[in-house]
């Protein structure tokens, strides 16, 4: 009998694979690591002026990397047993790589772009050469090697030490260079040498390149950060919202219970995308409005099932006697309800993600997502459309990631809807 690989062995086998074909990545990040601990005791002022959160985000993934498999081993006989795991769980899992380890997967910045005659609209598996430009980091001696290896891990969305060619001949006093059938010229002085010869690579695009020259793979990483993000800010946004309020009508009862259930029909009557679009228009798309906007708009469905749980609850015995007890609302609420509705909120909110991330990609698919700072696979939808006959690839590869997605957490929800209540799943 075939044995099935449990989701923590899964998650193992994720983990190492990105450890092994990212050694380098994860060495010179930890190399930037140490030397940033050390400068924090040594030069406090110039390590908090190099601090950001791109920074940070590699730290992060270094130390996740290690630590889930340590976690994993130390608790080996409890978690790497056998047992049933759902499709569903495998590609959640791979999700959650994706958002965890970003910068370890791509080591790319996703708004990289340079010498677009070359890069512009590759198809998938596509490799350029690269010539290696000199590029000194001009700073003390005793920082000028922490500011190269920072420049090195921690990519920007330019790199002057680079340049995309077809190819390259070496002449007696300059390097003469070919992008997209043009010919050039550049001084040997600056361009990286070995031997005489100019350093060259190649660079692979895997899933390809967009209008401007920017990598497919990268983007559909960083998006699937984009769209976890915001569909678990909204959830948890209307989580609050319909949760809340839920408990306030079923609980109060009387005149609350009608006002707000007048307000949840009025939300539920007025179309979403015109209140979107209204809202969005007076804050703009920003990564707060869009996410604001969206649990603003989820929270009437999770109401009125809080509310309907509430209402059969409040006249239970334990309810009635935990309140005359002298409980506080809070404590009902989270002591004595919140056990008890714990599994329709759990599926609701299942469901509400997927719609969330759905909602967020259409957003971004008709110009009103979170603007141009941050990759979202919406985005990438909307600017494909102007090439799909040039390059199939830019809305493919996007929305096939938003169907796996949307596949991956349905598919999720009702896994929970049967474990919750068997006799659906039957």
């Amino acid at each position: 009998m075939r044995r099935k690989l449990s989701l923590y062995g899964f998650v193992l086998l994720l983990v190492c694979a990105t450890i092994i074909i990212r050694w380098e990545v994860l060495y010179q990040t930890l190399h930037l690591l140490s030397s940033f601990l050390f400068l924090l005791f040594s030069d406090f002022r110039f390590a908090s002026s190099q601090f950001s959160f791109a920074l940070l985000d590699y730290f992060v993934s270094l130390i996740l990397l290690f630590a889930i498999p340590g976690y994993i081993f130390s608790n080996k006989k409890k978690l790497l047993k056998e047992g049933r795991v759902a499709f569903s769980s495998y590609m959640l899992a791979v999700l959650l790589s994706l958002f965890l380890f970003a910068p370890v997967i791509s080591n790319n910045n996703p708004d990289f772009q340079k010498d677009i005659s070359v890069t512009r609209l590759l198809p998938p598996f596509s490799s350029v050469k690269i010539l290696f430009l000199k590029n000194e980091v001009e700073a003390k001696s005793g920082n000028k090697s922490f500011l190269q290896l920072k420049k090195e891990v921690v990519k920007e969305s330019f790199n002057p030490a680079v340049m995309y060619i077809d190819k390259v001949e070496v002449a007696k006093d300059v390097i003469i260079y070919y992008q997209g059938g043009i010919k050039s010229e550049i001084a040997k002085s600056e361009v990286v040498l070995r031997e005489g010869i100019p350093q060259t690579g190649t660079r692979l695009f895997l899933l390809g390149t967009d209008e401007l020259g920017r990598d497919i793979f990268t983007r559909v990483v960083y998006g699937t950060r984009i769209s976890l993000l915001v569909g678990m800010c909204a959830v948890v946004l209307s989580l609050l919202l319909g949760g809340l309020l839920g408990f306030a009508a079923g609980y109060a009862g009387g005149t609350l219970d009608l006002l707000l259930s007048r307000l949840n029909e009025m939300f539920l009557s007025f179309p979403s995308i015109f209140f979107i679009i209204l809202i969005l228009a007076f804050f703009g798309n920003s990564f707060f409005a869009v996410v604001g906007v969206l649990g603003f708009t989820g929270w009437m469905s999770l109401f009125r099932i809080v509310k309907g749980e509430v209402v059969s609850l409040k006249n239970r015995d334990y309810f009635i006697t935990a309140r005359q007890l002298g409980l506080s609302h809070s404590e009902l609420l989270f002591k004595e309800a919140l056990p008890v509705i714990a599994a329709p909120i759990i599926v609701n909110t299942v469901f509400q993600f997927g719609n969330v991330v759905l909602s967020e990609s259409a957003l971004s698919f008709l110009g009103l997502g979170i603007g141009n700072d941050f990759p979202s696979w919406g985005g990438m939808m909307n600017a494909g459309q102007m090439y799909l006959s040039q390059a199939w690839w830019m809305i493919c590869v996007p929305g096939a990631a938003i169907i796996i997605t949307l596949i991956t957490v349905n598919d999720f929800g009702r896994k929970i809807t049967g474990y919750f209540n068997p006799r659906l799943s039957k």
